[in-house]
């Protein structure tokens, strides 16, 4: 095929596309509304699965060298890690005070609390803000991995290795080992709460 034919098959693919656009968008607004009524009766009849109770959404995030995860319906906000100001007589996992928009938020630090290796904080740390029950505090976090969503089926909730207060705060573990805490359960313990 030599450059001509090629350039006249372009133009008439092009011709075809035009013809099509034209169509498309010169059908009746009766036309419009049943193709919308047929589509969204289509969607309607597909597997909800996205809605069901068997998925759960997560955001998963590195600390202390591994990863962890928390129910993303309980995360309000994500943000890098602002200047905090430590208070004296706090409990040790607690770091202390951050003003997120307006409010003091507790900044909480799970490597403590769970018992991890601890390094030093740098400017690459993010405070994820957890929030439900009348409660409110930024956890630490070394970095995010984003947002996934897992089947519950396929979270084991009892692990060997895991006990104490890593194992109480235990919503289960992946297969790819990711420790998925108990958000409902973290917010919900009046240990974390930090009285004025």
């Amino acid at each position: 095929m030599h450059d001509g034919e090629r350039w006249t098959e372009v133009h008439a693919r092009l011709a075809e596309l035009d013809r099509r656009l034209a169509n498309d968008f010169a059908s009746s607004t009766e036309e419009r509304d049943e193709q919308l009524r047929q589509r969204t009766r289509q969607w309607a009849t597909m597997p909800q699965e996205a809605q069901s109770d068997d998925w759960i959404e997560i955001l998963a995030f590195r600390l202390g060298g591994e990863t962890y995860a928390v129910e993303s319906e309980h995360v309000a906000l994500v943000m890098p890690l602002p200047q905090y100001t430590p208070l004296p007589g706090l409990p040790p996992h607690v770091l202390g005070i951050v003003n997120v928009r307006g409010r003091v938020v507790s900044v909480l630090d799970l490597r403590v609390l769970l018992e991890l290796p601890i390094s030093g904080l740098s400017d690459k740390n993010f405070l994820a803000i957890l929030h439900g029950f009348g409660m409110e505090f930024g956890v630490l976090v070394d970095r995010v991995l984003g947002i996934d969503r897992l089947h519950r089926s396929s979270l084991q909730a009892e692990v060997a290795n895991l006990s104490g207060i890593r194992a109480a705060y235990l919503l289960g573990v992946t297969p790819d080992q990711w420790t998925v805490l108990d958000g409902a359960r973290l917010l919900s313990d009046p240990t974390m709460r930090i009285n004025n």
